[in-house]
């Protein structure tokens, strides 16, 4: 199959070894497939072109050597319903097939999602038995996905991410020992840190009105929210307007950064908050108020070392390369960021070394940090 991209991929023949011969077709092996799905999101990212991935699910309906026909004609169906422009190539190998439609015109989701349906399905319709065309199950996936984060429920599609599923496999030990770490260690850091902790808590008891924690719904990994603890560092019924709109001006690149105490470095961080306590102000610049998070890293929503958990108006907020974050890595107490600067490091770079981190980590990559960090909270490294 000689498939050329007008958008600057290279052609389909410099993969020739991920390409597989079906009958008359040729379409991707499933590991080039995924490859290129990863290729197309980061490309809508830049050019904000949405693009359509449909699957069709044969199940086992169409192993045997009997329907081996009925597979050429679906095959070739689908080559009467797709561009050259349009990649084809085995979602599942042997089971699912999947087919990109790239660089649409309109911006209508619905306009676009019904559009492909009716030529699919009227070209398998015409083209296949009525047997054939029962058995298989047809889903479209458009990306980027509409984000709704008033359900608790992953708002990110997976069947758009088969690439980071893959990844996270192959270092499913990593993972394993990753999880045990955090476990034991958040384990004993909760028993050995406890008179800390109960010091922390009367003094923030003491000196203002409210609860001992604040509690904000954060978003996790994949979009998924739980539910932040921190110490409250701030007076209650606080408004949260000003906030959000430095936060959403961050985002955007505005803010030049504000001045931060005497020493020339620019501060990317809403300082001289009004809604700050006294004690607050100490808790936040020594990170003491971060220790609770250490049960959110126990029952597993956050992870020692990765993303800060973002709060759902800032995700609101993102471009859609920014979104890779809070898919790519579970959230953490402490990451690259937090040992590279923290405040005084633009949003896009903040988010360049969280992606960076989930493309590289191992849990000798975490044990780094996590020594790094000590050294940061203890000077204040940019924590205001």
């Amino acid at each position: 199959m000689n498939v050329r991209r007008s958008s600057g991929i290279a052609s389909l023949d410099t993969f020739s070894a991920d390409v597989l011969p079906v009958g008359e077709r040729s379409v991707l092996n499933e590991e080039a497939f995924h490859r290129m799905i990863s290729l197309e999101r980061k490309r809508t990212e830049r050019s904000k072109k949405p693009f359509l991935l449909m699957l069709l699910d044969m199940g086992n309906h169409l192993h045997s050597e009997k329907n081996g026909k009925a597979l050429d004609k679906i095959l070739s169906a689908l080559s009467l319903s797709t561009r050259e422009t349009d990649v084809t190539g085995w979602y599942k190998n042997d089971s699912v097939v999947g087919v990109m439609f790239t660089e649409f015109g309109f911006d209508d989701r619905n306009t676009i999602l019904s559009t492909m349906m009716t030529r699919v399905s009227e070209t398998l319709r015409h083209n296949l038995s009525a047997q054939h065309f029962n058995q298989i199950s047809i889903s479209f996936h458009l990306f980027p996905e509409e984000w709704n984060h008033d359900i608790p429920e992953r708002p990110s599609n997976p069947a758009l991410y088969p690439d980071l599923i893959r990844r996270d496999n192959s270092k499913k030990f990593f993972c394993v020992v990753k999880r045990i770490m955090d476990t034991v260690f958040s384990a004993v850091a909760l028993l050995l840190l406890s008179p800390l902790l109960l010091l922390i808590a009367l003094a923030v008891k003491l000196t203002s009105k409210g609860p001992v924690f604040f509690q904000q719904k954060r978003v996790g990994q994949y979009g998924e929210q739980f539910v932040f603890l921190k110490f409250r560092s701030m007076y209650v019924n606080n408004d949260a307007t000003a906030h959000k709109v430095f936060v959403r001006q961050l985002i955007a690149g505005q803010p030049a950064g504000n001045p931060s105490n005497g020493n020339g470095h620019a501060v990317y961080k809403l300082t001289k908050d009004p809604r700050i306590t006294a004690v607050g102000a100490f808790i936040r610049k020594t990170s003491l108020d971060e220790l609770p998070q250490f049960w959110n890293v126990l029952k597993g929503e956050m992870s020692l070392v990765g993303p800060r958990p973002a709060i759902a108006y800032e995700v609101e907020a993102y471009d859609i390369w920014h979104r890779r974050r809070v898919l790519e890595a579970k959230p953490g107490i402490t990451g690259l960021w937090q040992v590279n600067g923290r405040s005084r490091i633009k949003f896009d770079d903040m988010v360049r070394l969280d992606l960076r981190y989930a493309k590289t980590w191992s849990p000798w990559m975490d044990l780094k940090i996590l020594m790094r960090t000590p050294v940061a909270v203890v000077f204040g490294d940019g924590a205001y």
